[in-house]
């Protein structure tokens, strides 16, 4: 049943509301029991996937104070900082800014997200100051010992983003693929986890607004705003958590052929405040609009749907290292973007908390170690004629999503997380 904002956070409160995931909604619909979805109150929602507009916030000591006058530059691990805005004079404390795209000067594929990720894990990083004077310091600092670690999305979780094909004549490296893009669109990658993804189900932003407490990598945090190159018809949002609560199988790098990015999750609770997000929830990934994209001019060159890649497609990618043939060099070891398959005297594995299942592994695999049906973009172009490209890439994990939508559906339930109210629309 529609009802406001207080009335449901009222009826969480009593333990009374009809909590559900969004997949849940989507196996309602799907069964054709869509009618049972005006018994809801809140839908958990989430997406997992690259999002380059992260950035974080840190704060430290890194000496003593009179150690140095001022940071004129520093490094975490390789990967520069920049230093501000707060100077911070004779503390021997910095405030640094680092961008979740940033790349290591030392170590090959480890950007700003691997930084993050081994933060939240507990790891030391490195960090080396310039002072003004032309000195260098240097120091291992792990996130107990910065009081301040915030992470920050200036566009994330957009509500429905692109498939990207190439249809130039030359490979290209590019962020929207981890190896050369093959031309002539013989292959596609996407982004975007469909019909569980937190705007499609709320589009026009009626319940989140500024100040909504959501899930980021697993800590509480809480929306901003609108992000950068929003727009009603392809809204997305910002907003930031503490890391110190975040959980590291959340979050990471992924490497592109054009160099390290960064993945970041959100969890958003959709109280069914409207007609029109009580539609929306049982709107099918085949009624999504995907735009296709040429990665060369960044133009839309045709349209598909969230159907053409989620349904009937595998979210899990199986692996049977039985069927490995002992190839050297291991093209999955060279080509996974999470870093997730090792190869050693013949005998491949695989971790579990790092794998991604963007499927690329079962694309370039000859022996069917690594096996996904990835499903393939059906791209309508203007002239009315339907081409048939195959997945090779996927980058977002619907398959962690999911997980994160019963993870807050369990904490809303028991009571461990609290739904608030936004202070003020942002539509």
């Amino acid at each position: 049943m529609v009802g406001s904002y207080s009335e449901i956070l009222e009826k969480v409160e009593r333990g009374e509301a009809v909590v559900i995931t969004a997949e849940e909604v989507a196996e309602l619909v799907e069964s054709g029991e869509s009618s049972r979805l005006s018994e809801v109150d809140v839908v958990t929602t989430a997406t997992r996937a690259v999002m380059s507009g992260t950035y974080a916030v840190l704060s430290f000591p890194v000496a003593g104070p009179a150690s140095f006058l001022r940071a004129k530059r520093v490094w975490i691990n390789g990967i520069a900082a920049q230093v501000g805005p707060c100077p911070n004079e004779n503390l021997g404390v910095l405030d640094l800014v680092v961008f979740g795209t940033a790349h290591s000067r030392d170590r090959p594929n480890y950007g700003g997200g691997h930084l993050f990720r081994d933060l939240v894990e507990r790891k030391k990083a490195n960090i080396e100051v310039e002072t003004d004077e032309g000195r260098t310091l240097q120091a291992d600092v792990g996130l107990d010992e910065m009081p301040h670690a915030r992470l920050f999305g200036s566009r994330h979780a957009f509500k429905n983003y692109s498939a990207f094909v190439n249809a130039g004549k030359e490979s290209v490296n590019t962020i929207f693929h981890s190896r050369g893009f093959l031309p002539r669109c013989r292959e596609a990658t996407f982004s975007g986890c469909g019909q569980i993804n937190p705007l499609k189900n709320d589009p026009f932003l009626e319940s989140i607004g500024m100040g909504t407490r959501i899930l980021m990598n697993g800590a509480e945090g809480f929306v901003m705003g609108t992000g950068t190159r929003s727009s009603k018809e392809r809204p997305n949002l910002s907003g930031f958590a503490d890391m110190h609560q975040m959980a590291a199988e959340q979050m990471g790098g992924f490497v592109t052929s054009a160099g390290p990015e960064c993945i970041c999750s959100w969890a958003v609770p959709i109280p069914v405040i409207s007609k029109t997000i009580l539609a929306e929830m049982a709107r099918p990934d085949r009624d999504i609009a995907m735009p296709v994209n040429d990665v060369n001019s960044r133009t839309v060159i045709g349209q598909a749907d969230y159907g053409d890649v989620w349904t009937d497609a595998d979210l899990l990618v199986e692996f049977d290292p039985d069927n490995c043939t002992g190839c050297t060099p291991c093209p999955v070891v060279e080509a996974c973007p999470m870093g997730a398959v090792r190869s050693e005297e013949c005998q491949v594995s695989r971790s579990e908390a790092l794998c991604f299942h963007c499927g690329l592994c079962a694309t370039v695999c000859p022996s069917a170690v690594f096996s996904c049906r990835l499903g393939a973009i059906r791209l309508k172009t203007a002239a009315g004629s339907v081409k048939s490209i195959p997945v090779v890439l996927r980058q977002s994990d619907r398959l962690r999503a999911i997980k994160l939508t019963e993870e807050l559906k369990r904490r809303i339930i028991n009571g461990s997380f609290r739904m608030a109210e936004p202070v003020e629309r942002i539509g």
